[in-house]
């Protein structure tokens, strides 16, 4: 059988794995602190025919190996952590981060996700939530402001004010590699070895000099259309090649077949 038929079935196979990725991305272009992933191919190996040779003094030259090679695969899924554009909401509760880390949320079970979405609110008891329930974490363990509340404010540096008088501060997480993160969903990261050691901090430390919080606006999603749907251009035209190299085989083949009749 023709090698080129593999070849061209592992290019097909591959191409559809990127265009579910780019579907996913434009999926997701309003989503609040969506990353957009990106995905790169590799040649999968190679059958050599004929080994390559050194040149001798005085003798016949070198020569380089025959190799042809079995196919494409998948290399990597990326996501890019790069800064979403701002969208004021005029909710006060709504934050984002301006910089590099992520917002710590907790479960009840008691374990810690990631996020980038900041579109918080405050529980009956007074607890700051994301949509799903899950408590944003502060200095002090879970922001709680009570409920014997007149006013409240949130700053630029995460300080969460009630009546006037400071309760707590936000905890921000930051990773060696971001994109080493586990993403699970509901805007959600969960911690993977990938990532790295996490190191916590507060807005304008030294862990996060240059992070500041804007309340009253999220960060949308960091996905580019113009870039998504030229992608996608790319891979149909992979995909139709692919498609194209596996028809030609076949005739190829169906040539090879009609040889005796």
């Amino acid at each position: 059988m023709m090698r080129s038929l593999y070849s061209g079935v592992s290019g097909l196979r591959t191409h559809q794995l990127r265009m579910d990725v780019i579907g996913d991305n434009i999926a997701n272009v309003n989503t609040v602190g969506f990353k957009r992933s990106t995905v790169t191919f590799k040649d999968v190996f190679y059958q050599t025919m004929r080994g390559g040779a050194g040149g001798a003094t005085g003798g016949p030259g070198g020569t380089n190996p025959q190799q042809i090679g079995l196919g494409v695969t998948l290399n990597s899924i990326d996501v890019i952590h790069t800064q979403g554009a701002a969208a004021s909401t005029g909710n006060g509760t709504d934050l984002m981060i301006q910089g590099d880390g992520f917002f710590q949320v907790k479960d009840t079970k008691g374990t810690i996700y990631f996020t980038r979405a900041g579109n918080f609110h405050f529980d009956s008891i007074g607890n700051l939530v994301t949509p799903d329930g899950l408590i944003v974490q502060g200095t002090k363990g879970n922001i709680n402001i009570g409920t014997n509340v007149t006013s409240y404010s949130i700053d630029k540096y995460g300080n969460v004010y009630v009546n006037g008088s400071q309760v707590d501060q936000i905890q921000l997480a930051r990773f060696p590699n971001p994109s080493g993160l586990e993403k699970i969903g509901s805007n959600l990261y969960a911690l993977a070895a990938a990532a790295g050691t996490k190191t916590t901090g507060v807005a304008g430390d030294t862990n996060f000099p240059n992070t500041t919080i804007i309340p009253s606006a999220l960060e949308m999603s960091n996905v580019d259309l113009a870039q998504e749907f030229t992608d996608m251009i790319i891979t149909e035209r992979g995909f139709q090649a692919n498609a194209r190299t596996i028809t030609t085989s076949d005739q190829m083949l169906q040539e090879l077949v009609n040889l005796k009749r």
